[in-house]
């Protein structure tokens, strides 16, 4: 270890189990020195997985809906009392589509479920933000970090009102990351990551076969949870004080790329297939 958080103090929203991103952030943290808070909602609580990683981490657990103001404000300020002021970063690890669990496509959403996607997944990022600020809750220099995917540029089969979510969360980020900069010098940025194995990612309708295409596409391969958060550490710590206001590609090339020979070779494949020449 670095000791990159040495010192530093934090809050971690959406650790579910130990294959959830904000899990693996939360060990790093850990082991580069940190202390924080982890939240989640009550009903993902009853699960009690994350009394595990709370036992682990030597963390307190505070349980908060994400969509509600003043869940949150009761997060900030609990969080601080137990850390002993304002805290140096925020993971923003939150995301879930009523729609695409009930098999919903984007042609025939249920509007209701759509509103609760983008509360849940998008705009839960602007109350932490809005509440943090007016409570004074990061330091100066903090570092503030939501994770996002590609669907928010581009259109992935089965990623439904997700992508609208996602989109929603970049543009959060670039906004606000503005007014903190300017007014606190804290940093605002989005991380694009590979599809990775967690229970929110494996919903995703055919998420196996775009692990598998994004793997052959990437010349990097995927990145898996335990690497990103290796990439959300270093954006927590002070070597990225000058970074804000972007939407990081963590996906091993991926974002960049067009046609890879692998996936090429792959597609030809089909054409030796009779029955699949005339798709």
């Amino acid at each position: 270890m670095y000791n990159l958080l040495k010192g530093k103090k934090g809050i971690i929203f959406g650790a579910l189990n130990s294959s959830s991103i904000a899990w693996k952030v939360a060990e790093k943290a850990y082991e580069e020195g940190a202390q924080f808070t982890l939240t989640n909602t009550p009903i993902a609580l009853r699960f009690g997985e994350l009394d595990e990683l709370a036992k682990k981490c030597n963390a307190e657990i505070i349980p908060a809906d994400a969509t509600s103001v003043a869940d949150i404000e009761n997060v900030l300020k609990k969080s601080m009392e137990i850390l002993g002021g304002p805290v140096d970063f925020i993971l923003h690890s939150i995301g879930m589509s009523l729609n695409v669990r009930k098999g919903r496509t984007y042609d025939d959403l249920d509007y209701n479920f759509y509103m609760k996607t983008l509360d849940i997944s998008g705009l839960s990022f602007h109350k932490v933000l809005q509440v943090a600020r007016k409570l004074d809750a990061i330091k100066e220099w903090g570092s503030v970090v939501a994770l996002s995917y590609i669907a928010a540029q581009r259109t992935l089969y089965g990623y439904n009102d997700m992508a609208d979510a996602k989109s929603i969360l970049e543009s959060i980020a670039r906004s606000f990351g503005y007014i903190y900069g300017r007014d606190k010098k804290v940093r605002i940025n989005t991380v694009s990551q590979s599809p990775t194995k967690t229970t929110a990612g494996s919903g995703v309708k055919g998420f196996d076969g775009l692990i598998d295409f994004t793997e052959r596409m990437s010349p990097l391969g995927n990145a898996d949870a335990d690497e990103c958060a290796d990439y959300c550490i270093t954006l927590f710590s002070d070597l990225t004080k000058k970074v804000t206001m972007q939407n990081l590609y963590h996906d091993g090339g991926f974002s960049n790329m067009g046609m890879s020979l692998k996936a090429m070779r792959q597609y030809n494949k089909s054409f030796d297939d009779p029955e699949d020449i005339s798709i």
